[in-house]
């Protein structure tokens, strides 16, 4: 018989209180439901290149690849979620004979993003205030 693992309640062992909530928007009670960040955009890869293209008019496959250090495989897999989501844009292009795809972040993406940064801004003063 496999014995099955305890609940853990807290990630530190820390029982006592109520369980932690954070603003869900700037002025919001400390009472609201807890903070849900964005989980496509929080992966590393892709929180990386949302925050390239945020930064960026547009940028191409080789200079996002480059820029964060990734394999094409890897990118292209991250950027395909992005885009499935509609937070990145997708144009391919041939320069000559040679294939160029460039990205950009949609509104929605950028709406999403910005989403996340605040998010995050509510966990780190929640922490901070603690």
């Amino acid at each position: 018989m496999v014995a099955k693992p305890t609940p853990i309640t807290r990630p530190w062992g820390d029982d006592e209180g109520p369980e932690p909530r954070l603003r869900s928007e700037p002025g919001g009670s400390p009472d609201a439901s807890p903070v849900e960040l964005d989980r496509l955009i929080h992966e590393r890869i892709r929180l990386a290149i949302v925050s390239a293209l945020a930064v960026n008019d547009s940028l191409s496959f080789t200079e996002l690849k480059e820029m964060l250090r990734t394999t094409d495989g890897n990118l292209s897999v991250h950027a395909r979620k992005l885009e499935e989501a509609e937070y990145v844009e997708c144009r391919k292009t041939f320069i000559g004979r040679v294939p160029r795809t460039d990205y950009r972040l949609t509104t929605t993406g950028r709406k999403a993003f910005e989403r996340y940064l605040d998010h995050m801004e509510a966990l780190i003063d929640a922490i901070r205030e603690s």
